[in-house]
């Protein structure tokens, strides 16, 4: 029987009520490597200790000597199919930057300071904390996959804290502007190919977000009970791939007035074009892309070409200074909640796991709120304020007749 190569060994937590899992072994170089797995599963960990058996017997070299360049590759390569294509995008835009900053020194070198020199040096070329947060946690994720895997003894940016993200102001529309909005979407329907009022009226109506919006398909719409759902795309002869954020699936409401669009809209449509939003011309043309190769998920986040630059055409004929095509999705949710729906059924209608980020970034103190927060003040210490103006009043007056000898004539 062949000699075991990697042993499973356990190490207690300090107060000894935990414990972690180690593999015990020696690596090509004749190091004595000892790795945490960083958990106590034992069926994982057998696992893992039986993934690393192979690995040395086949005669696997581990790259703990690899520079960041090469590490990138091995990462995105070993991680691809695991999650998402878009925070593959995210860890190598976040690795590339790193280098930029300390050069393509090897993994193992990496220390807590390169991680400070990062976060100042994008700081200082104008990325916002919040970017800088979300880069640095994509490298802490790569890091840890690392440790994982055996590459390096530990993550270096374990200790390695965000910035202060101040929350922004939350930027919505109110009922003025989003008819002059609608306007405008209305002219630039007869310029463009591409019905940006009933996209408009669709975010105002239902919260979705652009790219759900985009990729939502006519098997989504459900006439009889006025629904639409958000669910995931898969790479079909008709439909390309899409990922929901946050959650896989959610039902939302549809009002009449857009039940009767989508409906005019569905008639005036060819048979065979699954996409409620996208253009016909348009649908056909990724049609040609997807068949030379050359689509990627990505792509599929907006699929219509000249997004932002007729959006931001739309808001200078409603004369708006600012806005983004979120903040439709905003504004309808903090409507919601303004008009009776509980803060539970604005999170599921928005699809986020809890409401803390529905409360962060969505959901505005709006001029409605204000006026009823004044009228709320107003009439609850109304009584206390005209009894204490009034004893400041008569306390003023006898003030001045004790100093000037006559009281003063209000109406003078």
């Amino acid at each position: 029987m062949d000699k075991e190569l990697v042993r499973l060994r356990e190490r207690p937590s300090r107060d000894g009520k935990r414990f972690v899992y180690m593999l015990d072994y020696v690596d090509q170089g004749g190091r004595r490597r000892r790795v945490s797995l960083g958990h106590g599963d034992r069926r994982k960990a057998e696992k893992e200790r039986s993934q690393r058996e192979r690995e040395l017997r086949m005669g696997y070299i581990e790259p703990q000597d690899m520079v960041l360049s090469a590490f990138l590759k091995d990462c995105l390569q070993r991680t691809r199919g695991q999650v998402r294509e878009s925070t593959l995008v995210q860890h190598d835009i976040a690795m590339r930057h790193f280098m930029e900053v300390v050069g393509d020194i090897e993994l193992r070198k990496v220390k807590h300071e390169h991680g400070e020199r990062f976060a100042q040096a994008r700081l200082d070329k104008g990325n916002s904390p919040g970017t800088v947060n979300k880069k640095l946690r994509s490298l802490r994720r790569m890091f840890q996959l690392a440790t994982d895997r055996g590459q390096i003894e530990k993550n270096p940016l374990t200790r390695l804290r965000p910035f202060k993200n101040p929350k922004r102001k939350i930027h919505v529309f109110d009922e003025e502007e989003c008819g002059r909005v609608l306007r405008a979407a209305r002219l630039m329907c007869q310029k463009a190919d591409f019905d940006w009022e009933l996209l408009i009226l669709a975010a105002l109506c239902t919260a979705m977000r652009r790219g759900e919006l985009l990729n939502t398909t006519w098997r989504d719409v459900d006439f009889g009970k006025q629904t639409v759902e958000v669910a995931p795309k898969g790479d079909t002869e008709h439909t390309w791939k899409w990922f929901v954020k946050d959650t896989d699936r959610r039902t939302l409401p549809l009002t009449d007035v857009l039940v009767k669009r989508l409906i005019k809209r569905h008639s005036e449509q060819p048979e065979g074009y699954p996409y409620v939003f996208v253009p016909t011309w348009r649908y056909d043309r990724i049609g040609e892309i997807r068949r030379q190769g050359k689509w990627t998920e990505e792509h599929g986040k907006c699929p219509v070409n000249n997004f932002a630059r007729q959006w931001e055409q739309i808001l200078s004929w409603a004369s708006i200074d600012h806005g983004e095509f979120h903040d439709l999705r905003r504004t309808c949710l903090t409507t919601w909640l303004l008009h009776g729906l509980s803060e539970y059924e604005v999170m599921c209608l928005a699809g986020h796991a809890d409401f803390q980020t529905t409360h962060r970034f969505y959901l505005a103190v709006r001029e409605d709120h204000l006026k009823r927060a004044r009228a709320v003040t107003a009439e609850v210490l109304a009584p206390h304020f005209g009894t204490h103006l009034a004893r400041a009043h008569n306390s003023s007056e006898s003030g001045l007749t004790a100093r000037t000898g006559r009281r003063y004539d209000c109406s003078t």
